[in-house]
């Protein structure tokens, strides 16, 4: 049996010593690749559509398929010039985190299966509130990102108001309830839209507050609010970076007890850095926030966090009971998500804010705002009209037509030197430009505009 047992371990080490020796190299070589795989490197992906073996593989040789075939063809995100979606990298601590919590295999349901995992889960979720200046006593659930954070919070908001005309949900369902009003910005995330949906809130109940040409709530135009209200602000508009007026809105909504929910994917970040905390004034005073970890924290693939001031509203929602569950003191992760069985997530949070530290961070999103505005000067000296107040670290802008937009951003992919893609702004068809990652360099800059410079005047004839 012991002879067994330690070739059985010595298999598993095999295996993730050649993994570890992959990621190094991968990891190594990600500034000197192209940042968007070429052609060869996806048609080499057929690989992997050979006949599925009977007898299976070993496990080395599993693993040096996936590298030699599937690295190639992965896009450089961890690296310092890909610009698109609003994705950060993943920092060397939360990446190795990451790993070590992949070994742990942890299944972060309670104390009792987790210790560890769920200790580190808890002080991580403390040290997201120092840092986001948010109620201390609010619910901290690790989701898989903020879509299903906004899912989380906005069904505590749901069940809540309800619970106010005397209706508990889980008990009688949404059959028969009245419907409840629900405002959501013009410029609201899709992700927004789902929750509601999922949540049995169809789009012929949402009311839409008009915004500004930077994507904000317009205050002197905001609908009228009840006690059955649920708002839905922004922090960080997924195009123009811009921030909802909340010192203006929030506190209408207090005086007469709505509930007002913030999806904060990446904008939220802003109020660890002293020097953005300005643009998140008074959104410490709503119910309910959404925010992404594997956004401007930078840990790896996939971190979420649904942050609730009121913990038992969540509690109430997403509780499960089981006569094998043994809860501890405090409420187990079970309670404060969807997911029953998940990963430990919150181990890479924590691993990515004991790296950093809150000055580390704060640097880090200054530097990221720093790279943002050069290269919205640096547009401009090519001629491109931005077509947003750079205040964080989005970019949108545009030049000639349509088409011209759209060649110009295929022939940079090809390039592969960076990645960024199209989006729809002001009704202009624009290129836009997130920068998130902490690896972000001013040479990155550099090169990002040059590339950029080339498809220009490739495709825009003077």
């Amino acid at each position: 049996m012991h002879n067994k047992n330690s070739s059985k371990n010595s298999v598993s080490m095999n295996a993730l010593s050649l993994a570890a020796r992959y990621a190094e190299e991968y990891v190594a070589d990600i500034r000197d690749r192209r940042v968007s795989p070429s052609r060869v490197d996806l048609d080499q992906l057929k690989q992997f559509n050979a006949e599925l073996s009977q007898a299976g593989q070993s496990a080395e040789d599993v693993i040096d398929s996936l590298h030699h075939y599937g690295s190639p063809a992965t896009v450089a995100s961890t690296g310092g010039r890909y610009f698109g979606l609003v994705v950060g990298g993943a920092t060397p601590a939360s990446m190795g985190a990451a790993v070590l919590n992949a070994a742990w295999d942890q299944v972060a349901v309670l104390e009792a299966s987790a210790p560890s995992a769920i200790h580190l889960e808890r002080i991580a979720a403390n040290w997201v509130l120092e840092l986001l200046a948010l109620p201390l006593k609010s619910s901290v659930g690790f989701t898989t990102g903020s879509s299903m954070a906004n899912m989380v919070c906005l069904a505590a908001a749901r069940n809540s108001q309800y619970q106010k005309l005397g209706i508990n949900l889980a008990e009688t369902g949404l059959s028969g309830a009245p419907a409840l009003r629900i405002i959501v910005s013009e410029q609201s995330h899709v992700t927004v839209y789902k929750a509601l949906s999922i949540l049995g809130i169809g789009t012929q109940q949402l009311v839409k507050a008009p915004c500004d040409d930077q994507g904000r709530v317009r205050a002197d135009r905001f609908p009228t609010i009840d006690e059955t209200t649920i708002i839905c602000l922004q922090a960080g508009n997924v195009n123009s970076g811009s921030f909802d007026p909340y010192e203006e809105i929030i506190p209408l909504a207090r005086a007469v007890g709505a509930w007002v929910h913030v999806d904060g994917a990446f904008g939220l970040w802003a109020a660890a850095s002293p020097a953005k905390f300005s643009l998140t004034c008074g959104v410490q005073q709503a119910d309910s926030w959404a925010v992404d970890a594997h956004k401007w924290l930078n840990t790896p693939y996939d971190c979420g966090l649904a942050i609730c001031r009121d913990g038992h509203a969540v509690h109430t929602v997403m509780t499960t009971q089981a006569p094998y569950l043994q809860a501890g003191v405090q409420v187990p992760p079970k309670d404060m998500v969807p997911e029953f069985s998940r990963r430990a997530r919150g181990v890479e949070v924590w691993a990515a804010i004991q790296e950093m530290g809150p000055a580390g961070i704060a640097a880090m999103i200054d530097r990221c705002c720093t790279h943002a505005q050069h290269l919205c000067e640096g547009l401009a000296e090519l001629g491109y009209d931005i077509l947003n107040d750079v205040v964080l670290n989005q970019v949108v802008a545009t030049i000639g037509c349509e088409d011209d937009v759209q060649k110009i951003v295929s022939a940079i992919q090809e390039e592969g030197v960076c990645w960024f893609g199209t989006t729809v702004w002001q009704g202009k068809t624009a290129v836009r430009l997130s920068v998130s990652c902490w690896a972000t360099t001013g040479e990155d800059i550099a090169l990002t505009l040059a590339s950029i410079r080339r498809a220009t005047e490739k495709i825009i004839v003077s």
